[in-house]
């Protein structure tokens, strides 16, 4: 099991690496095929619609079928087949539908892992595995930035691509060999999905779920790119060394706040201040732009860090579900989040292009990030209400 536990972790690597290698791509792609910044938006926002809307049939086979297949077979045909479109695409469309494809390969990865945490181990120490598992697995993250874009100029950005696809293949076969499905608890075919939307101390979580990843993923996984470059002439070598400041704060971050519940004796308080945090530095770039590159570069690694209170909000949550909803449970609750990751990065294209057109990139960038931040004091003002719950 540990072994399958392992090539879950890599697999999840390469779910954080793709949802974020549009940021470093984004150059070579709109010089050799075209795109343009909304293109590469709605491509990431599709990524994770698509990853979320997959969260209530996983759940359903993580609780019916197991991990094993549920993982191998999805990431296989849509993570491995994903990338070979990928790097064979020829114009925008192909980089959306391709984009699609990853996520819903990808969709099944962390929720599996979860789900085998939830079932072999008890529920106080799941937050802290929750936590190492993000951790581990933002290597992927950082994998996506300077490495990526020593990779593309190297060797080029279709090749790149290409052995990502293959080394995704050999991943999903690991996995279909090694994972050994949790036997199942008493009652497994009881209760349904509608119990736990029926739970009144599940909505305030899932609310504070559907915003708290989206200036993180957002940010990191494009608009910081554009940002630096747009703003402060960022060549393609900065532009990797931001993304990877970034993407090991919010590797750190995951570290943070995994043991935060055993160590503060709750889960609530710590996600409350934290994504308090990530919103006031948001509105920062609107009330009070940094000055300077890194002056830019060290408050968006800040909100990296701030940011990655994903797993501890799952954790929250899934401290009210009942064993046999466990994978219904956390998939809900992954739904939530990357289905706000996904409407944020959706919407964020055009929105910039709205503001742009009017005001200018300055401006347009510091009310497009200010929108992030508004966001997360609107979904803090509902978790405040919720439940507390300890490790």
């Amino acid at each position: 099991m540990r072994a399958g536990i392992a090539f879950l972790i890599v697999a999840y690597m390469l779910s954080q690496f793709y949802r974020a290698f549009l940021a470093v791509l984004a150059p070579v792609l709109a010089q050799d095929i075209g795109t343009t910044t909304g293109d590469l938006a709605r491509a990431s926002g599709l990524w994770f619609a698509a990853f979320a809307l997959m969260q209530l049939p996983v759940g359903w086979a993580l609780d019916h079928i197991g991990p094993r297949r549920t993982a191998s077979i999805l990431f296989a045909l849509g993570g491995a087949g994903g990338a070979t479109l990928f790097a064979m695409a020829q114009g925008p469309g192909a980089i959306t539908l391709a984009m699609i494809l990853i996520g819903i390969g990808c969709a099944p990865v962390l929720m599996s892992t979860y789900y085998i945490f939830a079932r072999e181990f008890s529920a106080a120490i799941f937050g802290t595995l929750a936590g190492v598992t993000v951790g581990v697995s933002s290597l992927g993250n950082i994998l996506s930035t300077a490495p990526l874009a020593w990779a593309i100029e190297s060797f080029g950005w279709r090749e790149t691509v290409g052995g990502f696809a293959v080394f995704t293949l050999l991943i999903a076969l690991a996995i279909a060999l090694l994972v050994r499905d949790p036997k199942k608890p008493e009652g497994e075919a009881k209760g349904s999905l509608l119990d736990l939307l029926r739970m009144p101390a599940m909505w305030p979580i899932l609310i504070m779920m559907f915003v708290c990843y989206a200036p993180a993923a957002g940010l990191r996984g494009l608009w910081i790119s554009p940002y630096i470059a747009d703003i402060h002439g960022a060549a393609l070598d900065q532009i990797g060394t931001a993304t990877l400041v970034m993407g090991l704060a919010m590797v750190l971050g995951n570290f943070l706040y995994g043991p935060a519940d055993r160590i503060f004796h709750s889960r609530k308080w710590p996600i409350l201040i934290g994504n308090l945090g990530v919103a006031l530095l948001c509105l920062s770039f609107w009330i009070l732009p940094p000055s300077g590159l890194w002056g830019a570069v060290a408050v968006f690694a800040v909100i990296g860090l701030l940011g990655a209170s994903y797993p501890i909000v799952i954790s929250h949550g899934r401290s009210f579900c009942p064993p046999h909803l466990t994978g219904r449970g956390v998939t809900l609750l992954n739904l939530f989040g990357m289905g706000g990751a996904g409407v944020m990065q959706f919407a964020s294209g055009p929105v910039y292009a709205g503001l742009v057109s009017h005001s200018g990139a300055n401006a347009a960038y510091g009310h497009l990030f200010a929108l992030f931040g508004l966001v997360i004091l609107l979904g803090l003002s509902v978790y405040l209400f919720s439940r507390d719950s300890t490790g």
